[in-house]
């Protein structure tokens, strides 16, 4: 069984770091993680790369200790399937920067490395990104035989990946801002479209949003980006791209002809917000194990506890802090895909991204006019997204400037409504990681 291959694009964040455990401790039949691929985001890129590398020192202390306790190491993926973890952006394309680290800690981990400092790798990692570093046959650094550094930037990393592999091979976790994924669309968008699938956490449909009233927060950090990902799934790219900036230089614009539409599946917070990890059960469930002395428990349990502590303080209702699985969740997504209990809505949506709005910036944006489309009773006679979109001669609507009533226009998104459960997904969760 070829298991499905993954590259997860990411600004960790303490539910990024989740996503990567709860990948890495996936079967090799289940999951591939091909790659860790470092944006900006909840803080700083260097900062956001150092809790990777973090991460996979942690990992390393674990497993000595799960061995020398008698317990099973687990992680077997890891194991089988040494990921490449490469840097990228920096900033957004066009707007300034924007970060999490409110919410987050400074570092993104609730000042785990300074409260913990055995449990943070020196600071020699730096010098395994550099491109005019050599690369050692044997690294020094323990952890670093887990993971193979790159150096080229991300998104060029992504495309090589993207263009050795079979189509239909590679999916994309994207739970960062989409800065990487655009920089590689715009670069070779026949190649970015070999990917299987873009699974991408983002957005707000009918729930309010957790940076702005209407927007999410990996959207808001680079509305751009997103906006030019998600046209990549219209039949006409140029219909929903984003504005021609004219105070900074943008990427250029899709060419005309495209091979193929992407499949994006959108994880926004309408279905990730409900899937709670609270904070009495993750306490009980990680009490034995800190106990016990598992370096990786005592490692997550200091920045979940900083993570319950800040969600009290923002809500201040006096109810039990619980922490939204934003990130994992794609995660379950990608390691049980044949489960029918992923749902997604009837029809692919056509949802925007605004990327100019006052007060609506990073807004999704969905049509809820109860409007008669022309397009779509020849559409049920030629497949519009298959078949000659040109044929459809019956696509004007009047009035209807932006497309909103058009079959060949407007983005194409599969979002998710339903998983296997909001309740058993924590169980799930530490289960997997903590075995």
């Amino acid at each position: 069984m070829v298991p499905n291959r993954i590259i997860i694009d990411t600004d960790p964040g303490v539910d990024d770091v989740l996503a990567m455990l709860l990948a890495l401790s996936a079967s090799p039949e289940e999951l591939e993680v091909v790659m860790l691929s470092v944006t900006y985001g909840n803080v700083a890129l260097q900062s956001c790369l150092k809790n990777v590398v973090a991460l996979f020192h942690v990992l390393e202390k674990e497993f000595a200790w799960r061995k020398a306790t008698g317990r099973p190491e687990n992680f077997e993926t890891l194991k089988s399937h040494k990921p490449i973890v490469a840097v990228g952006a920096e900033h957004p394309l066009e707007e300034e920067q924007l970060m999490a680290d409110y919410f987050h800690g400074v570092d993104g981990l609730h000042g785990v490395h300074e409260e913990h400092p055995h449990l943070s790798p020196a600071d020699t990692w730096k010098s395994l990104f550099h491109k005019d570093s050599p690369t050692l046959d044997h690294d020094p650094s323990p952890y670093s035989k887990y993971f193979t550094p790159a150096k080229e930037e991300a998104h060029k990393e992504m495309l090589r990946i993207l263009r050795e592999s079979p189509k239909d091979t590679i999916s994309i976790l994207a739970v960062g801002p989409m800065t990487n994924l655009a920089l590689a669309a715009a670069e070779d968008p026949e190649t970015f479209l070999r990917v299987k699938e873009v699974v991408v956490m983002g957005g707000a449909i009918a729930v309010e949003g957790n940076i702005t009233p209407v927007a999410e927060f990996n959207t808001y950090a680079d509305t751009v980006a997103a906006a030019r990902v998600f046209a990549l799934t219209s039949p006409n790219p140029q219909s929903t791209m984003p504005p021609i900036s004219e105070a900074r230089s943008s990427l250029p614009p899709y060419p005309t002809k495209l091979s193929r539409r992407l499949k994006l599946t959108l994880f926004p917070l309408d279905i990730t917000t409900p899937h709670l990890l609270k904070m009495n059960y993750f306490t009980e469930r990680i009490k034995p194990f800190v106990e016990a002395g598992s370096p990786l428990a005592v490692w997550v349990d200091h920045f979940l506890g900083g993570t319950f502590r800040k969600i009290d303080s923002l809500e201040g209702n006096g109810e039990e802090p619980g922490l939204s699985l934003h990130d994992p969740l794609t995660v379950w997504y990608a390691m049980t895909l044949s489960d029918p209990a992923w749902t997604p809505t009837p029809k692919l949506e056509d949802i925007r991204i605004e990327t100019t709005g006052q007060w609506t910036r990073g807004m999704h944006v969905v049509d809820r006019r109860i409007r008669a489309k022309p397009g779509e009773a020849a559409a049920e006679v030629i497949d519009a997204d298959e078949g000659d979109v040109d044929a459809l001669t019956l696509d004007e609507a009047p009035g209807d400037t932006m497309g909103w009533l058009s079959v060949k226009k407007g983005n194409r998104i599969n979002r998710i409504i339903g998983s296997p459960g909001e309740s058993v997904f924590a169980e799930y969760l530490m289960k997997r990681v903590f075995a």
